[in-house]
């Protein structure tokens, strides 16, 4: 037996069928041509179906126009409005032409970075030109990839679907199998988020996506939890930035680490630093920066290498020399494997 068509596939075939059809489709026609129609099986499924689908379809905005035929009131047809259906000419300014450019730079996933690619050279044909990207030289967001939890996490975010995934916590190492039901995703400081309820705390938390190990895996029919209101996600949102901020001193190589230098301030080395310290970074450039979450700045600093040392505080140096050493495990480890 033949497989069904998904209603949305048939939505989407009747609107090419009724863009293309060169004066109108009667519903005979449509049912004898359009794909996912032939599955109806009577006629009065048959216009059960054919009526809901042009009700949705006028609902998303989709102008289905009722034909007559000119002297038969009852032989009637549809099509689709093409010059109500077809949007203006796409102008874009430089400015605006470039700040989709930064936009696109964003996207690093490689679940996304494919469709914005795409978009954007589209985008550039019809835009003010090759040089139109100009005004955002320079400018270079960037947030780490989501990795293989992001796609999955996304698609449950929408459907409202409970996940269950292993985490490894920031501030204990401890991994453990985390319940969730998923209301967010948030790009913050470098990096994606999830927010969400933590199921078996009864709470809302956030889990940052690196941090996520294995499979995120569905475990529940789509709809499984109610979307939280505007005052939950404010709460749980606010809850997240509301930690206590402190304040780092970094060193940096001449013309390294610009990103970390465009949000710092110029900084002194504490009264307590030691000789060797201020031999290290004599020629360096000292800046203050602020953060709240030690692990959150010692994976960003660690992603710089030699071009950023830490002066204080000594929690996040260590921090920032654990992440190095692991590192310098797995090479090791690697090379080993080769050999």
């Amino acid at each position: 037996m033949p497989e069904q068509i998904h209603p949305a596939e048939r939505l989407l075939n009747l609107v090419i069928a009724l863009v293309h059809t060169p004066g109108r489709m009667t519903k005979e026609q449509i049912r004898r041509t359009v794909a996912g129609y032939g599955d109806a099986p009577s006629d009065e499924s048959f216009e059960r179906m054919f009526e809901r689908d042009k009700d949705t379809l006028r609902d998303l905005g989709i102008p289905v126009a009722t034909v007559t035929a000119a002297g038969h009131g009852d032989d009637v047809g549809y099509r689709i409005d093409q010059d109500a259906y077809a949007l203006p000419p796409l102008e874009l300014t430089p400015a605006e032409l470039g700040a989709l450019s930064l936009a696109a730079e964003f996207w690093q996933d490689r679940s996304l970075r494919a469709d914005t690619s795409r978009a954007l050279t589209k985008l550039r044909a019809v835009g003010a030109g090759a040089g139109a990207t100009d005004l955002a030289a320079g400018l270079a967001p960037r947030v780490r990839a989501g990795g293989d939890a992001f796609r999955p996490l996304l698609d449950a975010v929408q459907a409202r679907q409970r996940v269950r995934f292993t985490y490894r916590a920031a501030s204990t190492g401890e991994v453990r199998e985390r319940l969730v039901e998923p209301w967010r995703l948030v790009a913050r400081r470098g990096g994606w988020f999830l927010v969400g309820r933590d199921v078996d705390r009864g709470a809302s938390r956030s889990f940052r996506l690196s941090r996520i190990e294995g499979r995120v895996r569905a475990v529940a029919p789509e709809g499984a939890f109610p979307a939280p209101s505007p005052e939950e996600l404010e709460a749980a949102l606010r809850s997240w930035d509301a930690r206590q901020e402190r304040t780092a001193v970094l060193a940096l190589r001449p013309e390294r680490a610009e990103a970390l230098r465009a949000r710092g301030e110029p900084a002194e080395l504490p009264a307590d630093a030691t000789p060797g310290l201020r031999a290290v970074v004599a020629d360096r450039d000292l800046v203050r920066v602020s953060y709240r979450a030690t692990w959150e700045l010692a994976e960003e600093v660690a992603g710089y290498g030699d071009a950023v040392l830490v002066a204080d505080p000594p929690d996040l140096r260590r921090a920032v020399l654990a992440l190095l050493r692991d590192a310098a495990t797995l090479d090791r480890r690697g090379e080993a494997a080769r050999g």
